[in-house]
């Protein structure tokens, strides 16, 4: 088993937790992509090609786990096989497919949970598909369900119901598979919201969170106020999203970290212009479970330093702000630290790419590291980039696409 351990951003990753994309990525039609959480219709050929080029990159480095087939050990047990089937059944409404479902062996009904049931004969007929149980088009972005936060797992509080079926999955799986305790916000207050991909582990006693169309100030209170009566006192930085486009539903589209001092950030964001331009930054201060003080800053390079944390940012897209928002667009800052500096992310962000190697890193092709003709563990410093078309027309980039349980 698995101890929960993130203390950081950038620590050398020991173990994490992924999803292959599957059919339920196809699943979706012009008509329902919007509410399905996309802007566009992914091929899933494509898409699982350049996945397991991410994958292959991953089972490279260290302990790759993945979500359905933690799902089926689960299913095997029946208490938690009828959790699950009544859970899942109540939340799509679909009650009536309980005992149905709850008939169906561990393998099978993983898949039915992840890929969707029940299309009628009458409906296949007529060439439509109706899911009762509904497809969890969204369950490759492991991040967003769940976050590992030091010793326990935050069970997250999605903004949307065609997400809310994924915390079911997670929540069993971190508990049971690895032993974690769960927090969840909404069970603290129901108008709470908390997502993964706006969540981001600083150091021991600061977590940086962005405010937004996904995370709510009352999912960072609770954060907050919940981890100062754990830990002492603790501060959370808080960034402000902006509410439209979708390319800036996380924190992770705009700042991640490639180090312990160093960060790939939007550059629009650090000066606040264009959408950021008004967008505030603050350093909340808890301690005892309440809210003692807060501070604003210049940008989220200034409050980091505020926590005594010096980092050099790296700018998306480069110094052209043309190439910054087309390259933001397509997840350019959303990068996945496997270690302090070293890093993985989307190859097509040229202008990105050519920052980070001139800010020293080596850039290291996925399929060399893949094929084992390129040793990631022999560089200090580096970037691996992996080729991607479709995965990032689904709205997200390597850290949105990982769940990490261990780091060292």
């Amino acid at each position: 088993m698995t101890n929960i351990n993130i203390n950081s951003e950038t620590g050398t990753l020991k173990e994490v937790l992924l999803h292959r994309p599957g059919p339920e990525i196809e699943l979706m039609t012009p008509a329902t992509a919007h509410e399905s959480l996309y802007s566009d219709l992914l091929s899933l050929d494509i898409v699982r090609e350049e996945y397991n080029l991410f994958s292959g990159v991953l089972k490279r480095w260290c302990n790759v786990h993945f979500v359905e087939d933690l799902l089926e050990k689960v299913l095997k047990e029946n208490h938690l096989k009828l959790q699950l089937v009544r859970e899942s059944c109540r939340i799509d409404g679909c009650s009536f497919l309980e005992d149905e479902l709850f008939s169906h062996n561990a393998e099978r009904l993983a898949k039915e949970l992840i890929e969707g049931y029940n299309c009628t004969e009458r409906l296949k007929a007529s060439g439509v598909r109706q899911y009762q149980l509904k497809p969890l088009y969204n369950l490759f972005f492991t991040r967003d369900a769940s976050s590992s936060i030091y010793d326990q797992v935050l069970i997250n509080s999605m903004s949307f119901k065609v997400r809310e079926r994924e915390t079911l999955i997670f929540k069993t799986i971190v508990e049971h598979c690895f032993g974690a305790t769960t927090l969840n916000a909404q069970a603290w207050n129901p108008d709470a919201r908390t997502e993964g991909g706006d969540i981001q582990v600083a150091s021991d006693d600061l977590l940086c969170i962005g405010c937004g169309i996904r995370t709510n100030q009352l999912g960072i209170d609770y954060i907050g106020e919940t981890l100062s009566r754990q830990r002492g006192k603790f501060r959370i930085l808080v960034q402000e999203l902006p509410m439209e486009p979708d390319s800036f539903i996380h924190l992770d589209m705009v700042h991640t970290f490639l180090g312990a001092h160093s960060t790939m950030d939007y550059e629009p964001m650090l000066r606040k212009e264009a959408e950021f331009a008004g967008k505030e930054t603050v350093l909340l201060t808890y301690e005892d479970g309440f809210l003692r003080e807060s501070q604003e800053c210049s940008n989220i390079i200034k409050g980091l330093q505020m926590a005594g944390i010096e980092v050099d940012p790296v700018l998306c897209g480069g110094t052209d702000l043309w190439h910054q928002q087309r390259e933001q667009w397509h997840s350019g800052a959303n990068f996945f630290a496997l270690g302090d500096g070293k890093a993985i992310g989307y190859r097509r962000n040229r202008h990105t790419i050519e920052a980070l190697d001139k800010a020293g890193y080596s850039i290291l092709p996925a399929e060399k590291v893949c094929d084992g003709s390129v040793d990631m563990k022999s560089y200090d410093k580096f970037i691996v980039d992996f080729a991607a078309s479709e995965l990032p027309r689904g709205g997200g980039g390597a850290r949105c696409m990982t769940m990490p349980l261990a780091r060292e």
